[in-house]
């Protein structure tokens, strides 16, 4: 499986927002929100984005998931 981002989806859940608001908070593509949902790469920089729009740390975004 790889990388979830399984985490943000919850935190997000949790802070009663949706995903275009994490767009407009993140500043961020609906191109990538659309990744992410997709479990697909997202570079680094996009993770610090979000991190530093949602005061949270990267743990809290995503989880590794091993392959069986």
């Amino acid at each position: 499986m790889g990388i979830s981002y399984e985490p943000l989806w919850h935190l997000l859940i949790k802070r009663k927002l949706i995903k275009t608001d994490l767009v407009r908070i993140a500043n961020l593509n609906p191109n990538t929100v659309a990744k992410l949902s997709k479990n697909q790469y997202v570079d680094g920089r996009t993770l610090e984005k979000i991190c530093a729009a949602l005061e949270c740390q990267p743990g809290d975004v995503i989880e590794y998931i091993p392959e069986k």
